[in-house]
């Protein structure tokens, strides 16, 4: 070879390597240029049981349901990576020998007999919502799926994919066509459902199987031959798949406590997942009883029902209506949220203040006669008087003369208290002090707060919050009143008949109607679970013959036996209760006599304790707690959270048997009756 020839080739080479050069580097520019969408998807938020199964799924903001994928059957992926792009970990978004494959197949065969397109192509046709038929749509697919692989892993252009790919009709993502069209999560799939959620996205309209389920099996079984073939999948598990039947009908997504999951969600960032402490076979018991419980009532009647741990304070069953979607009535309404009339189950709270503060015993002897209050004359109920009897005959009886003398004794402000204390929110019905009348129910307080009041007195006194939300119950500080006085309660409520047909003595329970028959309510507990029920009517017309006990009382029972074999008996009284007949208490307790509210001046020669004052806490050294008095005719009697602790004293400064530590209620009772109250904490 010549000189001259030989530095033309050299010169031929060199031009072709710069334009080999020059052709990479714009396709570099090309690739790196490329426009990229959004790459966050949309996803529906969900709520989650507390086994996390879904209570509820939502759509995302244009009414696709698209959910988070979740969990996926391995074997579902390998197949679909095998069936759609099996190089797809190998090439860089395009697959050159696809496209060689493809295109000499077109030319042999003068018709398309295989496509090119990766699964990375797929995804980035899906990111753009673009057609798949046009060279140009073809060409713009494979420079973003070569920008995406650029900046995604092979893992997230998956996720993509499993996120967006269209399964019929409004579904998007393997998620949420496995619960459409299988009523199950992805995780393990047959091969005969995986295979249908391999060939939907390919045609997802001509093959849905709700509407063209011949179609739909077709494409199913193309897919099962094609992975038997490639080794994939076992031709007797691909004959035995393509047995299976397609599903015919598209399933709803779950929608379990729809009030709840809707506040939740409307309170939570777009596409949150929330979990709760809602126990989803409860749930759906709790759903089906207040169908019942509606079913024989007037169209307009509603039920409200809820459950909660009071150990923990999880909520484990939210009802806020009967039906939801049931306008005429007004199911949108969220019953357990809203601010009702509480009849008498507030009286409950009346007597254990009492007990607590010494006013009264179980077994105290207390008037239910005719009785002015100012201008106000209660009655009873049935409009009669049952004359003198025991404390615990005039709660168990639900009679109002009787609490409402307690009440006076108390003052209705330290009801309210004890409430707040308990994380309620009561609402009066004017701006004026409240009157005694809050005791029979004349404040507004929701189904949940009550719930809530009642686990502090199946607590022994302890208040807590309770929470459907994973995390967020739990004990709140302080107490209502002593372990003693919530146990005498307790016991009271617990020797109330039940239900015809209802075992005794299994639950403490208590009802209350509002006035004019607005709101039937039956609350109750066990040594382990709270419930109430609520029935009425949405927008507070009167139920003609509505009464709690006749009402929502077996459904609260009902109720309890859907918590089967969660349920646990009552606790035992605590050490200091005092179980004596009426003859053998101290005096001052055997008979309730009226005064005036602890909240008002100190009637004269009343006793009043100087020490400790009230709230104080007290480090103890074993040597007992001195208190001090003034006033008041001796003896006294001294009492701690409910229970005698010192009978016959005549001085007025004594060391009493206190060496805690805890919360202490004291009382001391001079020999006319009359009273004076401190509440402390002492320390060790």
């Amino acid at each position: 070879m010549t000189p001259r020839l030989r530095a033309a080739g050299v010169f031929a080479a060199a031009l072709l390597l710069l334009s080999g050069a020059g052709l990479r580097d714009g396709l570099d520019r090309w690739i790196a240029t490329a426009p990229l969408p959004p790459l966050g998807v949309d996803v529906g938020t969900e709520v989650l049981a507390r086994d996390g199964t879904i209570l509820r799924a939502f759509p995302v903001a244009d009414g696709r349901w698209r959910l988070a994928p979740g969990p996926v059957d391995p074997a579902y992926l390998t197949a679909l990576v095998a069936y759609e792009d099996g190089r797809f970990y190998h090439h860089s978004g395009v697959d050159p020998i696809a496209v060689l494959r493809a295109g000499g197949q077109m030319l042999w065969n003068g018709q398309v007999v295989s496509g090119a397109s990766t699964l990375t192509m797929q995804v980035a046709r899906l990111l753009e919502e673009g057609s798949t038929g046009r060279l140009d749509g073809k060409l713009r697919q494979a420079r973003l799926a070569l920008a995406l692989e650029r900046h995604l892993s092979k893992a997230q252009i998956l996720d993509l994919y499993l996120r967006l790919a269209p399964f019929g009709g409004n579904v998007e993502g393997v998620r949420a066509a496995s619960l459409a069209w299988f009523g199950k999560e992805p995780r393990r799939l047959s091969p005969a459902e995986a295979a249908l959620l391999i060939a939907l996205p390919q045609s997802p309209e001509t093959r849905r199987p709700d509407r063209f389920p011949k179609a739909a099996k077709l494409a199913r079984d193309r897919v099962l031959d094609r992975l038997a073939a490639e080794g994939v999948l076992a031709p007797d598990a691909a004959r035995a798949a393509k047995a299976e039947p397609i599903p015919t009908r598209r399933r709803d997504f779950p929608a379990l406590a729809p009030h709840l999951t809707e506040r939740l969600a409307a309170a939570a960032p777009r596409g949150a997942r929330i979990e709760t402490t809602i126990a989803p076979g409860l749930q759906r018991a709790a759903e089906a009883l207040a169908g019942r419980a509606v079913a024989g009532q007037a169209g307009q009647v509603s039920v409200a029902l809820l459950v909660a741990d009071h150990r923990t304070g999880e909520i484990l069953a939210s009802v806020g209506g009967a039906a939801w979607t049931d306008a005429k009535r007004a199911g949108f309404v969220d019953l357990t949220q809203a601010p009702r009339s509480p009849g008498s189950t507030l009286k409950p709270f009346v007597y254990a203040l009492a007990f607590d503060d010494g006013l009264a015993h179980p077994e105290t002897l207390i008037e239910d006669r005719p009785v002015a209050f100012g201008p106000w004359r209660p009655q009873n109920f049935d409009r009669s008087f049952r004359g003198t009897l025991p404390v615990r005959q005039a709660l168990s009886l639900s009679l109002n003369i009787p609490v409402v003398s307690l009440t006076e004794a108390l003052g209705p402000e330290r009801l309210l208290s004890a409430l707040r204390k308990a994380g309620a929110k009561v609402l009066l019905p004017t701006d004026a002090p409240p009157g005694l009348a809050v005791s029979l129910g004349g404040v507004g307080i929701s189904l949940q707060d009550l719930v809530q009041a009642y686990a502090a007195l199946a607590r022994l006194g302890r208040p807590l919050r309770l929470s459907a939300e994973a995390g967020k119950a739990g004990p709140r500080d302080g107490a209502l009143f002593g372990p003693v006085a919530a146990w005498q309660v307790s016991d009271i409520l617990s020797r109330i008949p039940p239900p015809p047909g209802a075992a005794p003595n299994r639950i403490a329970f208590k009802t209350g109607t509002s006035y004019g028959h607005r709101d039937a309510l039956a609350l109750g507990f066990d040594g382990a679970h709270v419930a109430g029920v609520w029935m009425g009517r949405a927008d507070g017309t009167p139920v003609p013959g509505a009464f709690g006990g006749e009402l929502a009382a077996p459904v609260l029972f009902e109720l309890f036996d859907r918590i089967g074999a969660a349920r646990a008996p009552l606790p035992p009284p605590p050490p200091a209760t005092l179980i004596l007949p009426n003859a053998r208490l101290p005096q001052p307790l055997q008979r309730f006599r009226p005064r005036d509210a602890a909240f008002a001046t100190v009637v004269a020669g009343a006793p009043e304790v100087t020490f400790p004052p009230e709230g104080a806490e007290i480090e103890m050294a074993g040597q007992g707690l001195t208190v001090k008095l003034r006033g008041g005719a001796p003896p006294f009697t001294w009492l701690a959270n409910g229970a005698p602790l010192l009978v016959g004293s005549r001085t007025r400064e004594t060391v009493l048997d206190l060496t805690g530590p805890g919360f202490v209620s004291l009382t001391v009772l001079d020999a006319q009756g009359r009273s004076d109250h401190r509440q402390i904490v002492l320390k060790p």
